[in-house]
């Protein structure tokens, strides 16, 4: 049979998904990056990792300036964002457990720097919520905010990502040193193009967070808000 000149073989599907699968790492990385101006929010039960991944969003930030940890429940350690890749010398720890002067707090900070990890308390009011996301536009901060009570109002985020669990490797019945922990996240909002993707991070303990390069689970629905 003469050659065509069309090839239809294993190698084309091959290339075709190792190219899918490419463009699927690039944009979700992207989400494990933060944006000037806009606010990544961080949603999940404790124990989901979702406090390194804070950490871990501030560590770029940190190489060009001073960045801000303002911590709700005193347990931010430095000591974990430094092994998150956060520069030690430029990482600064607020605690603020007090709710009435917790935004004050926060808008003196984005005033300030220009990346900022924010617990966010029970009883945050809403309009005081909006404001900060209005000045983080204004300052042009990145910002990404954990709140532990209630999620964020609507139009808060630019992007959500909800902590959907965890697995380990190395630390048997609660004894053993750490080696690898992969943590599952949903994206959605407006940062996501309205659409809920799943995807897997893979988090060795001592470097920022990358995503799976191999498991990415795609769109599981349609975001809302």
């Amino acid at each position: 049979m003469p050659d065509s000149g069309v090839s239809l073989g294993i190698e084309a599907i091959e290339g075709a998904t190792t190219a899918s699968l490419l463009d699927l790492n690039e944009r979700e990385e992207g989400y494990l990056k933060l944006q000037p101006g806009r606010v990544t929010e961080l949603v999940g039960v404790p124990g989901s990792g979702l406090t390194r991944l804070g950490l871990s969003l501030l560590a770029p930030h940190s190489r060009l300036a001073p960045v801000v940890a303002l911590d709700v429940r005193g347990w931010i350690s430095p000591e974990a964002a430094w092994e998150a890749g956060v520069v030690a010398e430029n990482l600064i720890v607020v605690r603020c457990d007090e709710p009435h002067i917790w935004p004050k707090v926060a808008a003196a900070l984005l005033e300030g720097v220009h990346a900022l990890y924010a617990e966010v308390p029970v009883g945050a009011r809403d309009q005081d919520l909006r404001r900060l996301a209005a000045l983080a536009r204004a300052r042009k901060a990145a910002v990404a905010m954990r709140p532990l009570g209630q999620g964020l109002p609507t139009g808060v985020a630019h992007l959500r990502l909800r902590g959907l669990g965890a697995t380990w490797e190395g630390a048997d019945q609660g004894h053993g040193r750490l080696k690898r922990r992969r943590l599952m996240l949903e994206a959605s909002g407006k940062g996501s193009a309205g659409v809920t993707r799943r995807f897997e991070v893979d988090d060795e303990g001592t470097d920022v967070m990358r995503v799976v390069s191999d498991v990415v689970v795609d769109q599981a629905g349609r975001a809302v808000g």
